[in-house]
């Protein structure tokens, strides 16, 4: 059963702080992670009791030697080529999982696409848009923010565009 709380209490994570920072409307969900679990998106839905197409998760790939966050919804998956298309680019490929920790600040299955220690171009899936708000990571595995799609997107100067599949 995930628990809610209102804003965030001292010494968040840099998504929280960055969110609090920003005055923008969240809630953060909180639930046990089970690192058995095979998927950390599919978990925190679970969790939540909230609907996988509402629940997002942030990748990091490659798009033409430039890494690139994209946020999809955890019951699909994303499609490297739209995504390449989306920033302009040629070919996309996942991130080395290292480099990615290493950019973002944030360990696999906890990357947020909020409060990165370096901020990246980022393209969230046109889908967000359907629901008044969505779940992505908070900056750590069991740790969710709920907000709008619009307040992500402009925090995170993300560009809309259809780059998940389902």
């Amino acid at each position: 059963m995930a628990k809610k709380q209102k804003k965030t209490q001292a010494g968040g994570t840099p998504a929280t702080v960055a969110l609090t920072t920003a005055g923008t409307a969240f809630t953060v969900h909180s639930y046990d992670h089970d690192p058995s679990h095979p998927s950390y998106g599919q978990e925190a839905a679970e969790a939540m009791g909230v609907s996988p197409d509402r629940v997002f998760k942030t990748l990091v790939a490659d798009v033409d030697g430039e890494l690139t966050v994209a946020v999809v919804p955890v019951a699909g998956t994303l499609d490297l080529k739209a995504l390449a298309t989306a920033v302009g680019g040629k070919r996309a490929t996942m991130a080395d999982p290292a480099a990615a920790e290493r950019t973002t600040g944030y360990v696999r299955g906890g990357i947020s696409p909020l409060g990165q220690r370096k901020r990246l171009r980022t393209v969230l899936d046109d889908s967000a848009s359907a629901h008044p708000t969505i779940c992505v990571s908070a900056g750590r595995r069991g740790l969710e923010v709920e907000l709008s799609p619009a307040d992500l997107a402009a925090l995170t100067s993300a560009t809309l565009a259809p780059i998940g599949r389902a």
